[in-house]
C-alpha cells in the first residue's frame, strides 16, 4: 500500500501531465480562434459555425470541471477567459470575472509579474501565491504565452493556479516531525555523552558514583531506544504497512493480560489497577493491535495517576441494529487534562507536561500511536477531562 506522502506524490505527478494537456489543448483552442477572440468585441458572438461551437463547448466542459483556477487575459491585461475555480479564487462576489482588469482582482505582484511576463513571451511555472483569507490557500502558478510569433509579444497569456495547499501542510508537518526527533534524540544523548566523560576521568574508581552514572546511562539509552521504536511503529501504521487480522477478541482474558504485565510497575506507583471487564465479553478487532492501545492507555494512566490511585479498564456494549459502537474505558483518577489540550492530545510528540512525561520516560507518540491503530479498525479513540478528577480514554470499536 502506498503511505500518504508517497499518494500525494502520485497524485501531483498526474495532476501535472493532465495541467499539460490541458494548457496544450487551451493554447491550441485559442490559436484557432486568437484573431476573433484578441480582436473581436466581447459583445460579438463567437460560436457562428457549428465547428466553432462544438470546440467552444468542450472548452467550456473541461473548464468548468477544473479543481485548478484558470485565467485567460489579453494584451490589455483583461481577462477574456475563466472558469468556476478562478471566480472563487478571485472574487466570488463577482458575477463574472472577464472583462476585469488583472490589478483590479487581485494585487499579488507576483501574479502581476508572471502573467506580464508571460505577455512578453517569457514562460513562468513554480510562482508561489498565497491567499490570506478565512482559510489560508497556497497555488503554483503557471503562465504560458498565448499566439504572438512575429516577435511582437504575446497576444494573451493563459494562467493555472495549482492548489497546493495540502502539499505545503504535509511538508510542514514533515518539518516539525523531524526536528521534534532531533530535539527528543538531542536530550538523551547529551545525557549519554556527559556521563560517559565523567566516567572516563576517573570516575570509574568511584564504585557508587559509576553505578550511579551507569544507571542512568542505561535509562536514557532504553529512552532512545523507545523514541526509535515507537517511530517505526508509528511509521509502519501510517503507511499501510502493517498486518491487521480482525477477528472475535476475548476482552477479559485480554485486559487481564495486560493488567498482569503491569503489575509490578503499578505497584512501583502505588496504583490499583481494575479489570472491570466481564467474563464472556468479545469484541471484532485484531488482538495484537488492542493490546498495543490498551498497553499504550494503562502505562499513561499509570505514569498521570496520583499516589493511592486507581486505573479502570471497563467495556460498554455497542448495537449493529443501531450502528453503534463497542466503548473500551481506560480511567483514571488523576490530576485531568486542561481543556485546551484535549484537542491536540493525539498528535505525534504533543505532551501537556513536557518535563514530567519526559522523567516518567515517555516518548510522545504513545497517543498517535492508539489513533491511528483505532482508525485501522474503522473506529476512533476520544479522550474526556475534569481537573482534579481524572481522564477517560475510549476505544471505539465497530461492530463484526
Amino acid at each position: 500500500m502506498l503511505s500518504e506522502s508517497s499518494t500525494q506524490i502520485l497524485l501531483v505527478v498526474v495532476s501535472v501531465a493532465f495541467l499539460a494537456l490541458l494548457i496544450l489543448t487551451v493554447i491550441s483552442f485559442f490559436r484557432r480562434r486568437r484573431r476573433e477572440i484578441f480582436t473581436a468585441p466581447q459583445s460579438q458572438d463567437l460560436s457562428q459555425s457549428p465547428e466553432s461551437f462544438a470546440v467552444s463547448s468542450l472548452f467550456e466542459a473541461t473548464m468548468g470541471s477544473m479543481r485548478e483556477g484558470l485565467l485567460v487575459v489579453n494584451k490589455d491585461m483583461r481577462v477574456i477567459a475563466s472558469n468556476p475555480a478562478a471566480h472563487k479564487l478571485f472574487n466570488p462576489s463577482m458575477s463574472k470575472l472577464n472583462s476585469q482588469r488583472l490589478t483590479e482582482l487581485t494585487r499579488n505582484p507576483a501574479i502581476y509579474s508572471a502573467f506580464l511576463d508571460a505577455l512578453k513571451g517569457v514562460e513562468r511555472s513554480g510562482v508561489k501565491v498565497q491567499t490570506h483569507g478565512p482559510e489560508r490557500q497556497v497555488f503554483d502558478l503557471r503562465v504560458v504565452p498565448i499566439g504572438g510569433r512575429n516577435g511582437d509579444g504575446a497576444e494573451g497569456a493563459l494562467g493555472v493556479f495549482f492548489d497546493i495547499t495540502r502539499m505545503e501542510r504535509l511538508e510542514m508537518v514533515r518539518q516539525e516531525f523531524l526536528s521534534n526527533v532531533s530535539h527528543e534524540l538531542r536530550t538523551p544523548l547529551t545525557a549519554i555523552i556527559a556521563f560517559v566523560e565523567t566516567l572516563e576521568t576517573g570516575a570509574l574508581e568511584d564504585v557508587e558514583s559509576s553505578k550511579r552514572f551507569l544507571s542512568i546511562i542505561r535509562r536514557n539509552a532504553s529512552r532512545m531506544h523507545g523514541l526509535i521504536d515507537d517511530i517505526l511503529e508509528l511509521t509502519a501504521i501510517e503507511g499501510g504497512n502493517v498486518t491487521f487480522r480482525a477477528g472475535t477478541v476475548d476482552l477479559h482474558a485480554l485486559v487481564n493480560d495486560v493488567c498482569a504485565a503491569f503489575a509490578a510497575k503499578a505497584a512501583a506507583h502505588d496504583v490499583a489497577l481494575v479489570g472491570n471487564v466481564q467474563p464472556e465479553v468479545t469484541v471484532y478487532a485484531d488482538g495484537r493491535r488492542l493490546e498495543q492501545m490498551l498497553t499504550n492507555l494503562i502505562d499513561n494512566g499509570i505514569k498521570f495517576s496520583k499516589e493511592g490511585g486507581t486505573v479502570t479498564i471497563s467495556y460498554k456494549p455497542g448495537s449493529a441494529a443501531t450502528g453503534e459502537r463497542d466503548q473500551i474505558l481506560v480511567e483514571d483518577n488523576g490530576d485531568g487534562i486542561p481543556a485546551q489540550h484535549l484537542e491536540r492530545l493525539f498528535e505525534r510528540f504533543y505532551r501537556v507536561d513536557r518535563a514530567r512525561s519526559r522523567d516518567m520516560g515517555g516518548t510522545g507518540l504513545g497517543l498517535a500511536i492508539v489513533k491511528h491503530l483505532a482508525l485501522l479498525h474503522g473506529g476512533e479513540v476520544t479522550v474526556s477531562s475534569e481537573l482534579g478528577k481524572g481522564t477517560i480514554f475510549t476505544i471505539h470499536l465497530p461492530k463484526a
